[in-house]
C-alpha cells in the first residue's frame, strides 16, 4: 500500500512481525545462515558470502564489535568465537530468544539487546567496528539516523559495514522466477513497501532508499564510505532465497554492502 509510516509505526509493525514470522524463517533459512552450528556463521547475504572469507571487518580479535539487526546472532557469535567481545542487537524479543537458544552451549554467551536502530542504547565511542547482514537498515522510516547513531557510538577510525538488498531491486517485482526481470516500480519513487491487517493496521515495512540515498546519510552522519561491494551470483549456489535466485543473479545484483568507517 502507498502509505508512509513514521519510525514508531515502522518499528512496532516490524517487531512484531519479527516476532511472530521467528519460526517460520528459521525453519526456511537457519541451516544457510549456521544458526545453530557450534559457533555460528557470519553470511552477509544470500549469494553466500562469508566473513571469514572477504574480511570486510578488518581484524576483529580483541574488538568491541555491535551487530545492528542482529536475529538469532549467529554473525555476532561467530565474531566471539574469532576472538571478538561482540554484542547483538534487534528489534524482535522472537528473534533474540532463537539466539539465546542456539547460543545455550557457549562458553562466552553473546549479550543480546533489545532496542531499535535509530536509537542505540550505548555510550558515545563504545565499540570499534559496527555491522549489519541485512539487518534494521532497510526497515527503518530514519536510516539516516541510523548512520548518525553508528558514528556516534563508534570509536575514531572505526569500521561500519552494512548489507542490504540492493537499491536496484526494487524496480523488479517480488518473484525470483522471469517474472522478476520485468521493471515494475520506478527506481526513484521511495514510497516503501507496506502491509497492512483487515482492520488497516501496519503489520510489515519495507523502505527505499536509492543508492544515492545511501551515499548522502553516510556523508551526512560524519561516515567516509571506503567501498560498495555489489556480490555476484556464485555459480555453485542453485539456492532460491525470497526474490534472490540463480536466474536473477545472472542479470543484476542482489545485494550492496557499504564499507564505512569514522575518521582517525
Amino acid at each position: 500500500m502507498r502509505l508512509r509510516p513514521d519510525s514508531a509505526v515502522s518499528e512496532a509493525a516490524n517487531r512484531s512481525w519479527w516476532d511472530f514470522d521467528a519460526g517460520d524463517y528459521h525453519d526456511e533459512h537457519a541451516a544457510f545462515l549456521g544458526v545453530d552450528t557450534a559457533s555460528g556463521e557470519f553470511v552477509w547475504c544470500p549469494e553466500g558470502l562469508h566473513e571469514g572469507d572477504v574480511g570486510l571487518l578488518g581484524d576483529i580479535a580483541d574488538r568491541d564489535i555491535l551487530e545492528i539487526g542482529c536475529g538469532s546472532a549467529p554473525c555476532a557469535r561467530w565474531l566471539r568465537s574469532q576472538g571478538a567481545r561482540s554484542v547483538g542487537l534487534d528489534v524482535s524479543a522472537g528473534m533474540l530468544a532463537r539466539g539465546r537458544i542456539a547460543g545455550r552451549d557457549d562458553t562466552s554467551p553473546v549479550p543480546l539487546v533489545q532496542a531499535g536502530a535509530e536509537h542505540l542504547p550505548f555510550a558515545d565511542a563504545s565499540f570499534d567496528i559496527a555491522c549489519s547482514a541485512f539487518g534494521a537498515v532497510p526497515f527503518v522510516a530514519d536510516s539516516a539516523r541510523v548512520m548518525a547513531e553508528v558514528a556516534r557510538v563508534l570509536r575514531p577510525g572505526g569500521r561500519w559495514v552494512f548489507a542490504v538488498n540492493h537499491p536496484m531491486r526494487w524496480i523488479f517485482p517480488d518473484d525470483p522466477g522471469p517474472a522478476g526481470l520485468t521493471v515494475a516500480i520506478p527506481y526513484f519513487d521511495r514510497s516503501p513497501y507496506v502491509e497492512v491487517d483487515d482492520d488497516g493496521t501496519v503489520t510489515y515495512v519495507e523502505h527505499h532508499r536509492t543508492i544515492g540515498d545511501r551515499v548522502r546519510e553516510i556523508r551526512a552522519a560524519g561516515l567516509v564510505l571506503d567501498d560498495v561491494i555489489e556480490p555476484e551470483w556464485p555459480e555453485h549456489l542453485d539456492r532460491e532465497w525470497g526474490q534472490w535466485s540463480p536466474l536473477r543473479g545472472q542479470y543484476f545484483p542482489g545485494t550492496a554492502i557499504f564499507c564505512c568507517r569514522t575518521p582517525d
